[in-house]
């Protein structure tokens, strides 16, 4: 029979399955649900100005930004997302072997927690669409009192996009290193830079987006206001949750998190004691397990003779 893994003793068993188990099915659950969430809040917008146009087939977003949005703007926080998240550490996993049961009760991969991350991306194309044009639509944009054209609204809006998806996964995050950071804010500043360089190309290529950036966007305080202001209205839903979660119903690593943040397992022994003590349930092994299967056996001999038995019983006549 073929596996995925092969292991040389059964002694590297514990850390393969309580350590990257529980790693690789939180890392999965939450790279997917995420998503979800991201395309939901990029797709929606262009269904939205679709229909606030009448389904004139005009497109909001220029055709680079669209073709960038999977590939280079908002891919490698995903890839960190699913290789480098760590909610606690290898060692915590082994002192706490209860957080692997997060995995078979799939508290992150219900229905609950994907329509959730739906419901966030629906709400966060509502507040990047409604309020890009809103604020665009009728006021001054340049310093002439002109108003902004199609093409600043659109880029604007999917800066905005940029920066309130990389901004949500920078929540969910719970292990930054290096890598993340880089990932996370150089996915920002990897749109600025392209949006630089195709504003300084030929019209002939560039065309309705020729310094889009110098000429248009960056000299608008509008523009940097609109773009701060969407992107914290986009995430604070996502931000009270997981404070009033935190608070009010902390699950398991939460907690374990709040201990090592604050140092508890160093200056109360006994607490971090009974904690362990109480994330390992007793499990029986040897003379006692086997015993615990003959006596299952046995009740499932007797309920299936009994099942048997009970249509062939003849009732008592008076």
């Amino acid at each position: 029979m073929a596996s995925d893994f092969a292991i040389a003793q059964f002694r590297f068993l514990e850390r393969l399955v309580v350590v990257h188990g529980h790693w690789c099915y939180k890392r999965i659950a939450q790279m997917i649900c995420y998503f979800f969430y991201k395309n939901i809040a990029f797709g929606l917008t262009i269904f939205y100005f679709e229909a606030f146009t009448g389904f004139s087939g005009q497109s909001v977003y220029d055709d680079w930004y669209m073709l960038l949005f999977n590939v280079l703007l908002t891919s490698l926080p995903v890839i960190s997302l699913g290789v480098f998240e760590q909610d606690v550490s290898s060692e915590i996993c082994l002192q706490f072997p209860a957080l692997y049961q997060q995995g078979p009760r799939n508290l992150f991969f219900d229905w609950y927690r994907i329509f959730g991350w739906m419901g966030n991306g629906l709400y966060s194309s509502l507040i990047i669409f409604f309020f890009s044009i809103i604020i665009f639509y009728d006021q001054a944009f340049r310093v002439g009192g002109q108003t902004a054209d199609m093409t600043a609204v659109g880029t604007a809006m999917f800066t905005c996009i940029i920066w309130a998806v990389n901004g949500q996964i920078a929540l969910t995050m719970s292990h930054f290193t290096f890598i993340q950071h880089f990932f996370v804010w150089g996915s920002i500043a990897s749109w600025y830079l392209f949006l630089f360089l195709y504003g300084m190309l030929s019209p002939k290529y560039s065309g309705n987006a020729f310094q889009i950036l110098v000429e248009a966007l960056a000299p608008a305080p509008i523009y940097w206001s609109t773009t701060l202001l969407i992107t914290v209205v986009c995430n604070l839903p996502y931000l009270a949750h997981i404070s009033f979660q935190r608070s009010f119903n902390p699950m398991d690593h939460h907690v374990i998190q709040e201990i090592k943040y604050y140092k508890k397992d160093i200056k109360d022994r006994h607490m971090w004691r009974r904690e362990r003590s109480k994330a390992r349930q007793e499990t029986k092994i040897g003379f006692t397990a086997r015993v615990d299967a003959k006596i299952r056996q046995l009740r499932a001999r007797l309920q299936k003779k009994h099942s048997q038995m009970s249509p062939h019983s003849v009732m008592p006549q008076i």
